[in-house]
Formats: C-alpha cells, structure tokens, sequence
C-alpha cells in the first residue's frame, strides 16, 4: 500500500490527516451528533407538542407504548441498513426475511412449544443465513445489490408462502411476550423491544464512529476501488454488512410476532423494507453511500412512526401518512444532494 493513500473518515477528512485532532478528542468523528439529527428532534418534538394539543390521548401511555412497540422492529431493521446503505448497498429483501423468520418460528412455537431462547436463536440465525445468501451474492458476484435483493426478496417471500401453506398460523403461544405484548414486555412502562434497539443502536453507533473497521464501512461506500487499495477487505466487510442485516432482521422478526395476537397471517412484514429504508435516509443517511449515523436512523424511525400513529389519531386517511413521509424523503435527499455540490464546489 502507498504510503500517499489516506481513507476518508465519515466526517470527510482524511484519516491520517485528521489523526491528531481525532485523538486529542477521544473521537473519530468531529461532532457527536449532526446537523440534520438536531433537525429531526427538533421536528419530532413540534410533531410531538402538536399532537398533544390536537389529540390529547397521544401523551398517554396507551399512545405512546404502542408506537414504541411498533417503531421498535422498523429501527432494528434500520440499524443493519444504515451499515448497508453506508457501504453504498442497499436491502428491499428484509421485509421477506422477516416473514420467513416469522412463520417458522411461529409453527415452530405451536408445533413444538420451543422456549424463549430457542425460539430467538432460531430466528436471528435463520435471518443470518438469509441475509448470508443476499451478501455473498453480492460480494462476490460483483451484481449491485438492488438487483441481488428484488430477486432474493421474491425468492424468500416464496418460501415463507410455501411454509405458510395458504393458511394463518393460530394458536401462537405467549412465548415471546417479553418483547412488548402486556405487562410483561415492559419495564417501568418501557417496552423491552424498545430498550434492546437502544442497546443494538449504541453498539453500531460507537463501532462505526470509534473503530478502524467503521471507517473502512464509510470507505467502501465513499470509494471502494480507493478503499481496496489501502488494504480494506472490501468484499469481506460488504459481506457480514448483509449478515449483520440478516441477523437484526431475525430479531425483528420476534419483535413483530410479539406485538400482534395469537395468530400470524402471510402479509407479515409486508412494507417493512420501505419503512427501514425510509427511516435510513430520512435519518440522514446518503443513498450514495459513504455517509451516515445510526443515531439518525433511530429519530428517523421514530419519526415515520409519530407521523403513522399521529394520522391515525387523528383520524385522517392513512394515505396521508405516506405522504408526508414520502415528503420527509424528498427533502432528506435533496439536503443530501446539496451536501454533496458543495462538498465537490468547494
């Protein structure tokens, strides 16, 4: 490797030349939280004060601990996309893997009474071995990931139709309660999905933000070609990106069976790659890669969800919640688009 080759930090530096500074704060990156994360607290507080005036019952707890519930799954998604999408990736197969996962562990639950622990494993290593297939695919046969994963998605959604075979799943036991249905989800009111996305979100955000193999992610996005030539094993790492996705997917796929009733039907998951991947690059996120904060992804989904729960509370049509998160997009791509002019302009 030249010695005159550098990686670029998420920040935009190069790493070596930002080394000093870096070091003497304990970070690698300059700002701890961006500017457009401040933007969406900012947003989600107003949307908040403004549906505790137009709906008073959205401050109650009946309110608020189920959109935690229902955010929950979306950001844990949202946390694998982030690293995907900062790779200069991208994953529409999850909302599949989530229904496969889903079913199997559902009929694995009634069929065998498997307990608590058996039954996560069995989703999170279904889901690493999905989400393995999208990466390998995708690593080493040098296709873009968006053709890779349409494809997996209809192949994996085939197989959750197969296993569901034309008929819901009843009779699903309370066995993963624990994760947000009734008192026992919660701690302290605080549904227990909730506060396992927290932990899994603090985990990526100080893996990407404080070590080399963040860095590298943010490389490979930025350029991989570059990345590559400065010793980044750029397939190795776009690989486990897909099966750490695979793996939160899996988990996710628990945080859905738990939230609904004891019945599981096939349209499970339907959607949910387009909320992760909303809440990505709403959150502030590049879709060109490179860039990108697991922070952002979590207010983002926090976000789509408010607007979800809001309209509903509201009682307006449920179109207008696509809407207006279809226009939080809109204006997160664009900021994004002009971030990139002048970064290239200046």
């Amino acid at each position: 490797m030249s010695s005159s080759q550098t990686l670029t930090s998420p920040g935009g530096a190069p790493v070596g030349q930002g080394a000093h500074t870096a070091a003497a704060r304990g970070r690698v990156l300059p700002f701890p939280i961006t500017g457009q994360e401040i933007v969406l607290i900012v947003v989600i507080a107003a949307l908040w004060v403004a549906l505790a005036f137009s709906t008073p019952a959205f401050m109650t707890s009946g309110s608020i601990v189920p959109l935690l519930v229902a955010m929950a799954p979306v950001a844990t998604i949202g946390i694998g996309m982030t690293v995907i999408i900062i790779t200069g990736g991208i994953d529409v197969s999850v909302a599949s893997i989530v229904m496969v996962c889903a079913v199997v562990v559902a009929k694995a639950m009634v069929d065998s009474g498997v307990s608590l622990p058996v039954a996560v494993l069995l989703s999170v290593v279904l889901g690493g071995l999905l989400g393995a297939i999208n990466g390998v695919l995708i690593a080493y046969g040098r296709v873009h990931a968006i053709i890779i994963t349409f494809g997996t998605a209809n192949l994996f959604r085939f197989l959750g139709l197969q296993i569901f075979g034309g008929s819901t799943v009843n009779g699903i036991p309370n066995t993963l309660d624990v994760f947000g249905r009734g008192q026992a989800g919660r701690t302290l009111g605080i549904p227990h999905s909730f506060l396992i996305m927290l932990v899994l979100a603090a985990l990526a955000w100080y893996y990407l933000r404080h070590t080399a193999g963040g860095r590298h992610l943010y490389a490979i996005g930025g350029d991989a070609d570059a990345a590559r030539l400065a010793g980044v094993k750029v397939q190795r790492r776009v690989m486990l990106a897909y099966v750490l996705t695979g793996l939160l997917t899996g988990l996710a796929a628990c945080f859905v069976i738990a939230q609904g009733t004891s019945t599981l039907a096939p349209n499970v998951g339907n959607g949910m790659e387009l909320a992760a991947i909303a809440a990505v690059v709403i959150g502030g996120t590049s879709i060109m890669g490179g860039r990108g904060s697991v922070l952002g992804t979590v207010l983002g989904a926090l976000l789509v969800q408010t607007v979800t729960s809001g309209v509903t509370q509201l009682g307006w049509s449920s179109q207008l919640s696509s809407l207006f998160i279809g226009i939080f997009i809109l204006i997160a791509v664009g900021a994004d688009l002009l971030r990139q002019r002048a970064r290239r302009t200046a």
